[in-house]
């Protein structure tokens, strides 16, 4: 009996994939999360089923929500470097209409200071400790080891680019590496809003403005615990000090010893941890009206 003939078949040529994600998975490789930019250079858009945070993600997308969208639609949020994401149906479709790749600093251990024209280039160069360049169209990247919050015009024509950002990936650009310097973090860092004169009600009542509790140094005390009070806190500044100043005129809202020095002192203290005017305003107009005064 003839024995059937086994046919080998010969693998034709696969499809090309598009060159966009060949330099995502390189990068994705050396453990860079990429995704891709449409026309534009900017992040694809929400799908349909994303859209307005209908897929449950993190407002404003400030951190990787729960959305498992199967595509690149939550911008710097959606990079990755797993190769079978990358080449899925979804992402292979947005790859072969981007136009460039971008990778997110932050998720790779990096900061990107994005140096837009010459003027700002002519000032890293004086200013910053020395370390990998890329060139870009109208300046240049520079490349540092170490993750940062990011922040825009932090001088002008510089951003900064770490988490929660995304940047044009460019090459792989020329020089060493550097830790990310003090010089740099400090650029993100805001500077306390300055104070400026407020007009708030004090209270007043009859008489000559002499607190009856004891003594002006009680006054004086409870002025400068509440300094103190506002100054420490770490976090929920905004209910520190509106609780602050209803302790403040609970005891002195009464007594009209408060002056408008006192209250200044209360509102630059609150404005040092980052307040603004019409948020000291408020918290003090919103204490005054729960103690009737």
């Amino acid at each position: 009996m003839t024995q059937p003939t086994t046919v080998r078949r010969v693998p034709g040529p696969q499809p090309r994939l598009p060159e966009p994600l060949q330099t995502a998975l390189t990068l994705a490789t050396a453990g860079v999360p990429v995704l891709p930019l449409r026309r534009g250079k900017v992040p694809f858009g929400n799908c349909p089923a994303c859209r307005n945070s209908g897929c449950g993600d993190r407002p404003n997308m400030k951190v990787p929500g729960p959305c498992r969208c199967p595509a690149p639609c939550h911008g710097w949020a959606a990079a990755t470097t797993d190769p079978a994401v990358l080449t899925s149906p979804a992402w292979t479709a947005a790859w072969r209409r981007a136009v460039a790749v971008a990778y997110h600093p932050g998720g790779a251990g990096l900061t990107v200071v994005d140096l837009d024209d010459a003027a700002a280039t002519t000032w890293a160069r004086a200013t910053l400790p020395a370390t990998r360049t890329v060139e870009t169209t109208r300046g240049e990247h520079w490349i540092y080891r170490g993750a940062m919050a990011s922040r825009n015009a932090v001088r002008p024509g510089v951003d900064i680019k770490s988490a929660m950002a995304y940047a044009r990936y460019l090459g792989p650009g020329t020089g060493t590496m550097t830790v990310l310097p003090d010089a740099v973090r400090a650029l993100a860092v805001k500077e306390p809003s300055p104070v400026r004169p407020t007009t708030v009600a004090v209270p007043t009542r009859a008489g000559d403005g002499g607190c009856p509790h004891r003594t002006p140094a009680y006054l004086e005390r409870g002025i400068a615990m509440a300094e103190q009070r506002i100054t420490a806190a770490s976090s929920t500044v905004h209910t520190t000090v509106y609780r602050t100043f209803l302790a403040v005129l609970s005891t002195h809202g009464r007594c009209g010893c408060l002056t408008d020095t006192h209250v200044t002192r209360l509102f630059t203290a609150a404005q040092a941890k980052g307040e603004t005017a019409r948020h000291c305003t408020d918290a003090w107009t919103n204490a005054r009206t729960r103690l009737g005064l």
